[in-house]
């Protein structure tokens, strides 16, 4: 059952996450008919890396699509990393077709070293106001799009007690349970997790936390409760993977669509809650850069915005949306307790960036499992 969470609530829980300055009056929804004009002439987008169930990315690609009739949404891979994000733009830097992605969602982590890589190209939305500056860069080469924390996603059909926080998750109880969302070399989410479970342990973020996630890690490989398998929804219904570390915004996405078969819980950690920022950027050599900004102006609208807090995620406009009473109650009331987000810890960019080369580094010799 899910806690109303107050408005007051929301306002003490935004503030503390630091994204809440002041914010301007809010921009125009609808995209100049200019570019609708020169994105429909493209005729084409190509996005890589969007599973319909994360975010509720489903619904906004379809919306997308019914508000643009003349644009195909070209889908790459939904199941790719940031690292295979980056990695199609390098290899399509003079391929036009199918297989080079105009946009791309990374996680923050990553994106300040694909801007200096010449991987982006700069565009402000007409919304970019809205943006929290501390999640956006300032020359328009990257912006936030939405955030959750990391949590527990737990079958209940086969896991009798739910962890309750990170240490948990070395009880023999757990044994051939517990299972990341991707592979930590190259996965933002499964990066981010190991961080979480590093914090847990005392670490500071950064590198600290990076080498302390790794050693938990590595402790459930050696005691056999680490799956080195690829956790979605149907790997928790199938028993394969009864406990999946990820976005909570994914879990309970799965948790809904599941309906009960099995019943899953959604638990988010006792310590080391970790807050993760995804961001927006138009690729360098984007063969549609006009559909791509279109792409960017609907994401960032109101509809946009609404689209993904359907999907449970915080969308970057939440606080100015919310003041101006733009989102549903309905939509409001579905979202998790503010309690469960009040130990959150937004990491620095730095923190992160650090954090991510001791997991990348260390992963294959600490750990030395492989996902897939």
């Amino acid at each position: 059952m899910k806690t109303r969470l107050s408005y007051s609530a929301r306002s003490v829980f935004v503030s503390t996450l630091a994204i809440a300055a002041a914010l301007p009056s809010l921009a125009r929804a609808e995209a100049p008919q200019a570019l609708v004009d020169a994105a429909t002439k493209e005729g084409m987008l190509t996005v890589i890396a969007l599973p319909h169930d994360w975010c509720n990315y489903g619904e906004v690609i379809e919306s997308f699509k019914a508000k643009y009739p003349g644009i195909t949404v070209n889908e790459l891979n939904p199941d790719a990393g940031t690292a295979d994000e980056l990695e199609a733009i390098r290899s399509n830097k003079g391929n036009t077709g199918s297989q080079a992605p105009d946009v791309v969602d990374l996680g923050l982590a990553f994106a300040p070293a694909a801007r200096k890589e010449g991987l982006l190209q700069p565009y402000k939305v007409a919304t970019w106001g809205e943006i929290p500056d501390n999640i956006k860069d300032a020359d328009g080469y990257w912006y936030g799009d939405y955030y959750g924390v990391m949590a527990f996603g737990i079958n209940k059909d086969l896991v009798q007690t739910s962890p309750a926080d990170w240490s948990d998750l070395t009880k023999a109880e757990y044994a051939g349970s517990v299972a990341l969302t991707g592979d930590p070399r190259s996965s933002a989410q499964a990066i981010l997790a190991l961080m979480s479970a590093g914090i847990s342990r005392g670490a500071e973020p950064g590198a600290q936390s990076g080498a302390k996630g790794l050693e938990l890690f590595a402790e459930l490989n050696k005691a056999g409760n680490f799956v080195p398998v690829l956790g979605k929804a149907g790997t928790i219904a199938q028993g394969q993977t009864p406990i999946i570390a990820a976005w909570d915004y994914n879990l309970l996405a799965w948790r809904d669509a599941l309906n009960g078969n099995p019943p899953m819980d959604v638990i988010v950690p006792a310590s080391g809650v970790v807050a993760g920022v995804y961001v927006q950027a138009i690729s360098a050599y984007a063969p549609h850069p006009n559909a791509a900004k279109l792409w960017m102006e609907y994401l960032y609208s109101d509809e946009g915005q609404t689209g993904w807090l359907k999907g449970y995620c915080h969308p970057a406009r939440f606080n100015a949306m919310l003041k101006a009473g733009k989102f549903p109650q309905e939509l409001l009331d579905k979202l998790p307790p503010a309690e469960a987000y009040e130990k959150a810890i937004f990491p620095t960019v730095e923190a992160l960036d650090a954090n991510k080369g001791a997991i990348v580094e260390g992963w294959d010799k600490v750990v030395g499992a492989n996902v897939k």
